[in-house]
C-alpha cells in the first residue's frame, strides 16, 4: 500500500495505563514530538491532579498543547482540532514524527477522523434555562434527558460534567438534530498508526489507586487551595475534573481527605470503563500492547517502523 497521507502515531489507553512514559521513549527513539490530546492538560496551574508530565519529562522531547489556557478559560473542540492539525503539519515540515497521545476520546477522534464540529453559537438564554433545570432537578435528570434524545452522545459523557451535557442539549435544541450525528466524520487526513495500551483491570485499578495516593502526597490539596486563593471559582469547568471537585469539597469542609481519595478512586474506575467506549480492544484499527510485559517498547517500535516502511 502506498499512501500520500502524512503519518500520525496515535497512542491511546485508559487513565494510568502508562501512556506518558511509553510515548516519551518512543518519541526519543523515533525522532518524534508529542501532542497532548488530554483536555485536562490544557490548563496552567493544574499539574498534580491531572498527572501532567513533569518539566523534566517535557524536556526530553518537544511537547505541545499543554499549559495553553488559564483555569478560567475554555478551549472548544473546534479550536483544539485546528491547533492540533496545525502543529502536526509543522512537525511534518521539520521531518519529525508526530505522536498524538491521550486522553479525551472526542478530541482524538476530531483530529484523526477529520470531524467537522457543529458550529452552533452559544445561546445564553437557552443555557440559563438548562442550568436552572439542573439546579431544580439535578445533574442526573439533565443527563437522563440527553440519554432520551441522543443515547450515543450520553453514553460518552460523564453525567457529572454538566457543561458538556448542556452543550450537547443546546446543539440538539438549536439544530433539531442529534449531537452525535453532527460530527461530520470523514476519512482520516493521516496515515494513522494506532497503538493501544492495556493492562489487566485489577492491575490498572491498583495503578489508579497508587497515582491518587501520590497526588495527595505531592501536594494536591495545596494546588487546589492555591487556585481558589487566586480567585478561580470552584464552579469553573476546569474545576469539575475528577479530583479537583473532591478537593474543593475538602477545602469547604464537606469531605475529609480520606473520603475524597475514596470518591476519586471510585469515580476514576467508572471513567476508565467509559474510556473503553471510545477505543475498544476489539477495534481492528488499533494494535494493542500490554506495557507490563517485557520487550513491549521494542515490539511497538518495530511495529511502527514496519508500518511506516510498508506505507512507503
Amino acid at each position: 500500500m502506498n499512501s500520500t497521507k502524512p503519518p500520525l502515531i496515535l497512542i491511546v489507553g485508559p487513565t494510568a495505563v502508562g501512556k506518558t512514559e511509553l510515548a516519551l521513549r518512543l518519541a526519543e527513539h523515533l525522532n518524534g514530538e508529542i501532542i497532548s490530546a488530554d483536555s485536562r492538560l490544557f490548563y496552567r496551574g493544574m499539574d498534580i491532579g491531572t498527572a501532567k508530565p513533569s518539566p523534566a519529562e517535557m524536556a526530553r522531547v518537544p511537547h505541545h498543547l499543554i499549559d495553553i489556557v488559564n483555569s478560567d478559560e475554555t478551549l472548544s473542540l473546534a479550536v483544539f482540532q485546528q491547533k492540533a492539525q496545525g502543529i502536526i503539519a509543522d512537525i511534518h515540515t521539520r521531518n519529525r514524527l508526530p505522536f498524538l497521545v491521550g486522553g479525551t476520546g472526542q478530541y482524538i477522534r476530531a483530529v484523526t477522523e477529520g470531524w467537522t464540529p457543529p458550529e452552533v453559537v452559544p445561546d445564553e438564554k437557552l443555557r440559563n434555562i438548562l442550568e436552572k433545570m439542573k439546579e431544580e432537578r439535578g445533574l442526573q435528570w439533565l443527563h437522563d434527558k440527553l440519554t432520551t434524545l441522543d443515547p450515543e452522545a450520553a453514553q460518552n459523557m460523564d453525567a457529572r460534567n454538566f457543561r458538556r451535557t448542556i452543550r450537547a442539549l443546546e446543539v440538539i435544541f438549536t439544530t433539531g438534530r442529534k449531537f452525535s450525528a453532527q460530527r461530520g466524520q470523514g476519512d482520516s487526513p493521516y496515515h494513522l498508526i494506532s497503538i493501544g495500551l492495556t493492562r489487566p483491570r485489577v492491575e490498572l485499578y491498583q495503578r489508579v489507586d497508587e497515582r491518587i495516593e501520590l497526588m495527595f502526597a505531592n501536594g494536591f490539596m495545596d494546588e487546589v487551595r492555591g487556585l481558589l486563593s487566586q480567585g478561580y471559582s470552584s464552579d469553573l469547568p476546569s474545576m469539575s475534573a475528577i479530583g479537583y471537585r473532591e478537593c474543593v469539597r475538602v477545602a469547604k469542609g464537606e469531605l475529609t481527605i480520606e473520603q475524597a481519595k475514596a470518591e476519586m478512586k471510585r469515580i476514576t474506575r467508572v471513567f476508565v470503563r467509559r474510556q473503553g467506549n471510545w477505543f475498544k480492544e476489539s477495534d481492528p484499527q488499533i494494535k494493542w500492547f500490554n506495557p507490563s510485559k517485557p520487550n513491549t517498547l521494542d515490539e511497538i517500535e518495530t511495529y511502527i517502523q514496519n508500518t511506516l516502511n510498508f506505507q512507503n
